[in-house]
């Protein structure tokens, strides 16, 4: 029989999906169960089926394993389609706020952000981890909006860049802040508020009944 050749460069075992999605799995199993205190790699590989060298070949240590477990999770957010810009964020607020009622997305994010205040490495690994990867909902939404008319196109790529960044600030910490620190629930009523506040601006929530509320300041302002 003819041997074939691995292809030149490829060291080791390929990565195998299911036995990374075990493991970051048996991560936020064993918050839940354990804390950030208490969890162990060799806690985690024994959850997991695997041994504990697996988990260091793909991951130095257990902030870095944490932060893969919980940004996965976030990976599962999606825009909906709902037809306005205003239906759309609205949808992905209950959608982020449905992911953190998840006892092991509620404990894991928890447990990270804590624990990234003494450790400068793994803010930064939380910021392209999580943050860096989920402003596509905010460039996706952005990009729809252009297209049906609701929101001018604009040219100064860098004014755009930090317009995306102000928004995914201003949803991502009131979510978290209603959900985790407040513990209030994110409900449909909630959501629609905060939708009418996060694009009319401070003066849509005193609008008149059946008045028109000022355009989207975040979402449309242009800059000289």
């Amino acid at each position: 029989m003819r041997r074939t050749t691995p292809p030149a460069g490829r060291k080791g075992r390929p990565r195998s999906p299911e036995a990374d999605a075990a493991i970051l799995s048996a991560t936020r199993q064993a918050l839940v169960d354990l804390g950030w205190s208490k969890l162990t790699m060799g806690d985690v590989a024994a959850r997991a089926g695997v041994a504990k060298t697996t988990l260091y070949r793909r991951w130095a240590g257990k902030s870095e394993l944490v932060v893969d477990a919980v940004a996965v999770l976030f990976d599962e957010l999606e825009l909906p389609d709902r037809g306005s810009l205003a239906a759309d964020a609205e949808g992905v607020v209950l959608q982020f706020a449905a992911l953190l009622e998840r006892p092991e997305a509620r404990t894991a994010l928890m447990a990270v952000v804590a624990e990234s205040t003494r450790d400068e490495a793994l803010r930064t690994r939380i910021r392209h981890a999580i943050v860096d990867r989920q402003k596509r909902l905010v460039l996706e939404g952005r990009r729809r909006a252009q297209e049906r008319g609701e929101l001018p196109y604009e040219a100064d790529e860098a004014a755009a860049s930090r317009t995306a960044d102000l928004i995914f600030d201003v949803v991502a910490g009131a979510v978290v802040h209603r959900s985790l620190v407040s513990a209030e629930p994110v409900d449909v009523a909630w959501a629609r508020s905060f939708t009418v506040l996060l694009l009319g601006g401070l003066a849509a929530t005193s609008a008149p009944p059946g008045g028109s509320a000022p355009g989207p300041p975040l979402l449309n302002r242009r800059r000289g």
